[in-house]
């Protein structure tokens, strides 16, 4: 027997239910802050991810590559790179009066590193770009978008945890300090810093093996480096998310994972007191060099991404259940082979007029059909037998009133519409967790 491949994940029934919430919650909120959904291929050209002299784990170390002959393709790590190759290609940054061109992105992403709750290796993430303008406004904005759809989801206690890379200038300085700093203290650091030592030491105050000595902590802060405009911007987000009463604080080992970035990062922490711990909740920031890097313009960007596993999980232990069992409006019950035909006719015309329906295939007896009625919760149970079928009706059971009659096919729908108060939109079928569509309870 085949099992599932290591770090990935079956989804059905509820659970997809669950991710349909997100997802139309994601569509909601991304809508009235002005993102269009964008749609990149799962794969892409290896030089889309890996660029040179990059020191982030996820290209050294978690990248699925796979060779095609004389070139390399690479399953998505992530999504920026993606959508920034797209927003090159289509010469998106072409009409400078359609700028930003804010974009939003939700699919699976790959990586290859050690499965734990909450990670895989196939996840999935939402995100969102904002490419072309450079402003302290915008970047305010993106994380206001994310702050407003983590609230949303119910989930608290959260703090946005922000720093600045600065300029280019800022952070050629600050590496220089950080060299020095480190130099005379390799041999205390473990094998990846080592790496990044070379490649980008500010990719040092962000290891996890490294982080807690106090080496670390006494490190130099790129605060101390910043250029005039580079104090400057900063000033102006922090600025921002003051007057949209965002609660955040300065975080100065803060670099983010990836190089691409410049001055603003940010991620958001929250604190769960159901899962016993911090877990950033979705994360980003501004870059300056990618659009050039693809070919385009010097242009700036600023995007977040987050983990919807960790979304789910982190609603989930606030309480926000995210969806219920799906039930039925009507549960159509063939009484006989004869009868099936019919059923189905019948069955069909109700999802016609938008109910929830559906009918019994097996032949079963009728004590097993109204199990069925029970388990799926079904609002009516339509009893089709040969004396009702050879009259033109039905028999129709209100389940919750116990109520019933037969009913002409022709009347069906006007029949089980009488039981809903159309006008005002309100549910009267007495039924607590009625999801007929017809109206709310």
């Amino acid at each position: 027997m085949y099992q599932i491949a290591q770090g990935t994940q079956d989804f059905m029934g509820l659970n997809c239910r669950k991710w349909q919430t997100l997802e139309d919650l994601i569509r909601q909120i991304t809508t009235v802050y002005g993102y269009q959904e964008v749609r990149t291929p799962i794969f892409e050209y290896t030089e889309v991810f890996k660029r040179d002299n990059d020191s982030s784990d996820m290209v050294n170390k978690e990248m699925y590559t796979f060779s095609m002959g004389d070139y390399s393709l690479t399953l998505r790590p992530e999504g920026t790179a993606g959508i920034v190759r797209s927003f090159v290609e289509k010469k998106l940054y072409g009409n400078p009066a359609e700028l930003p061109a804010k974009m939003y992105y939700m699919g699976p992403m790959f990586r290859h590193e050690r499965p734990q709750k909450g990670r895989y290796r196939q996840f999935s993430q939402f995100g969102v770009e904002c490419i072309g303008v450079k402003s302290p406004l915008l970047d305010a904005e993106c994380i206001a978008l994310g702050y407003t759809l983590v609230k949303a989801l119910g989930i608290s206690n959260i703090k946005i945890h922000i720093n600045t890379l600065g300029d280019q200038e800022s952070r050629d300085a600050y590496r220089n300090a950080l060299r020095e700093y480190f130099a005379p203290h390799l041999e205390e650091l473990c094998a990846d810093c080592k790496r990044r030592f070379e490649q980008n030491p500010l990719r040092l105050l962000d290891c996890k093996v490294d982080g807690p000595k106090e080496i670390m902590q006494n490190a130099p802060k790129m605060r101390d480096y910043l250029n005039e405009a580079s104090a400057a911007y900063f000033e102006e987000v922090k600025k921002c998310l003051d007057a949209l009463e965002i609660p955040y604080e300065i975080d100065d080992g803060l670099v983010r994972g990836l190089d691409y970035y410049t001055h603003t990062v940010f991620e958001a922490i929250a604190t769960s007191d159901a899962l016993g711990s911090q877990l950033a909740v979705f994360a980003g920031g501004r870059y300056d060099d990618l659009v050039k890097y693809f070919g385009g313009p010097e242009m700036s960007g600023v995007g977040f991404a987050a983990g919807m596993e960790r979304l789910i999980m982190m609603a989930e232990a606030e309480g926000n259940e995210l969806a219920t069992v799906q039930t039925l409006d009507a549960y159509v019950m063939p009484l006989s082979t004869a009868c099936q035909a019919k059923a189905l006719e019948l069955t069909t015309m109700l999802r016609s007029n938008g109910y929830i329906a559906d009918m019994d295939v097996q032949g079963r007896s009728m004590k097993a059909m109204f199990k069925s009625v029970d388990r799926t919760q079904a609002t009516f149970a339509l009893i089709l037998g040969e004396d009702e079928m050879n009259a033109g009706e039905v028999r129709v059971k209100h389940i919750p009133t116990q109520e019933q009659k037969n009913v002409r096919w022709e009347e069906l729908i006007d029949h089980i519409d009488s039981f809903y108060d159309i006008t005002e939109n309100v549910c009267t079928c007495g039924n607590p967790n009625c999801t007929c569509g017809k109206g709310e309870n």
